[in-house]
């Protein structure tokens, strides 16, 4: 078998906060394959942001810092990398699209200057060239008269070309790993299906791994080959997208399905979850979901469970899988 591109063990980050420990993360572990996207759905405050800022070690200081685990890009542990090191990766390797590109670009730099910075730092390009390669960048991305955008700032543009803008930041130095924070939340239905049909044909031109935060299962269903769920901590369960959508066995997994519109059924109400995510400054025992669970036992509460293979490929964190997959 080949190595991942990207292998995550056991990984913590915790917040050192005056009002306690966070454990925003607190044992997550999955890979990344070259050319795959690899979806991690959630709650907000389930620990997938955090997970990917670990990822690319941009965690809040002071009080952000991984206490465990292993991040390894092409066999290469991140986590060891000094921060002179990881400066030289970040851009290069693997890069970042975050999820407001209002707050990611700069108001009072053109577009040009903006997407000329990696390639200045990372390609060393002379000026002569660096004009001709942004155009180029902005022209794959689909920016309509590339030539007068350059000269643009942020604030002239909509907020779809401004995610195209990020993106074609992100991609300048053509890296292998492409993380992106929920980019479409700010997006119409239109325009963010325009942008995902973007981000494939990149994939495919480029050969990108993307992992795709997001809490929105039509955007997994889109684009995604595999999905990872989050909640408190940790990853609850993992499968191919079409398991997922065909046969969740968790009780959260099935609970966040239930909880979307379905075009073939008329509601006039979408079941909610009860309850509220527990707090991650409490040292935890048992299944994280077990007081919003109405299947969880005595040992949901006591102990937590260990990861059930349900199929190949299909992994669970459950006591009662078997009767959830059953259910389901």
């Amino acid at each position: 078998m080949t190595q991942p591109l990207l292998k995550v063990d056991d990984l913590r980050t915790y917040l050192f906060t005056r009002n306690g420990i966070v454990r925003a993360v607190d044992g997550v572990s999955f890979h990344v394959d070259a050319g795959e996207t690899l979806g991690i759905v959630g709650e907000s405050g389930s620990g997938k942001s955090m997970t990917a800022l670990s990822i690319q070690r941009l965690l809040p200081r002071p009080a952000g810092r991984i206490v465990g685990g292993e991040i390894r890009l092409e066999g290469e542990d991140l986590v060891a990398k000094s921060e002179r090191q990881m400066s030289a990766i970040r851009g290069r390797s693997m890069a970042m699209i975050l999820q407001d590109p209002m707050s990611s670009l700069n108001p009072v730099f053109t577009i040009g200057q903006q997407v000329s910075d990696p390639l200045r730092t990372h390609r060393k390009l002379p000026p002569g060239e660096l004009r001709k390669a942004v155009e180029r960048l902005l022209e794959m991305v689909r920016i309509p008269a590339p030539q007068t955008r350059v000269n643009d700032y942020p604030h002239q543009m909509s907020g779809g070309m401004r995610q195209r803008i990020v993106g074609a930041i992100a991609l300048s130095c053509e890296p292998k790993l492409l993380i992106a924070d929920e980019p479409t939340t700010a997006l119409d239905v239109t325009v963010q299906a325009q942008y995902l049909r973007l981000l494939r044909d990149l994939q495919a031109r480029l050969g990108l791994a993307i992992i795709m935060i997001t809490h929105d299962f039509g955007v997994v269903a889109r684009i995604c080959d595999r999905v990872a769920v989050m909640y408190a901590g940790r990853i609850v369960e993992t499968a191919a997208t079409t398991t997922l959508f065909d046969r969740p066995a968790h009780p959260y997994t099935q609970a966040l399905m239930r909880s979307m519109p379905r075009l073939d059924q008329r509601s006039d109400r979408l079941p909610a979850i009860d309850g509220q995510p527990p707090d991650l400054r409490q040292t935890l025992t048992g299944c994280r979901f077990a007081p919003r669970c109405a299947h969880a036992s005595d040992i949901c509460r006591q102990q937590y469970p260990e990861m059930t293979v349900v199929s190949p490929g299909h992994a669970v964190n459950c006591w009662h899988a078997d009767r959830m997959m059953a259910a389901s």
